[in-house]
């Protein structure tokens, strides 16, 4: 099922000033002052903006950054990356492909295990949907991610 997750006026207009100054001018919040940076629950994370699904709980680690980490997106066609300049470095900027939210960079500094890239995402550009409520919220396709989890989770008990 194609879905069209680009930006709308409705939706840029529920956003907070943190998630609209974070997703449309390019912001950064502070690390360890962000709502996802120490969550550890099953589930997804989405564009804040458009409800793309971005990132996954399954690949998210824990960086020592204070900013929400992943080794990779959900697809690897969720996101976008441009080379920018500002603070006098190059690094990679990391943007939702559908509704071009600013989301983050991505690093070289991962672990080397899985792959070795670090996705370092904003929280206020992400908006959380845990595994037991994919299939209410419409992502039902992504409960597979976490099937795998709750059968050694079972087992173990």
């Amino acid at each position: 099922m194609a879905h069209d997750y680009r930006a709308t006026a409705d939706a840029l207009s529920r956003l907070t000033p943190a998630q609209y100054r974070v997703t449309q001018d390019d912001g950064t919040e502070p690390p360890f002052h962000n709502e996802y940076w120490n969550t550890h629950e099953d589930g997804i994370y989405v564009d804040v903006v458009s409800g793309q699904p971005l990132f996954s709980s399954t690949d998210k680690f824990d960086s020592g950054t204070g900013w929400p980490s992943f080794t990779r997106p959900i697809e690897a066609s969720a996101v976008t990356e441009k080379v920018d300049g500002v603070l006098w470095m190059r690094r990679t900027e990391v943007r939702s492909a559908g509704a071009d939210s600013h989301l983050g960079h991505v690093f070289d500094d991962g672990p080397r295990d899985a792959g070795g890239l670090r996705y370092c995402m904003n929280s206020a550009a992400l908006r959380f949907v845990p595994a037991a409520e994919l299939e209410s919220q419409g992502y039902g396709e992504y409960r597979t991610l976490f099937e795998d989890v709750t059968t050694t989770e079972e087992n173990a008990s």
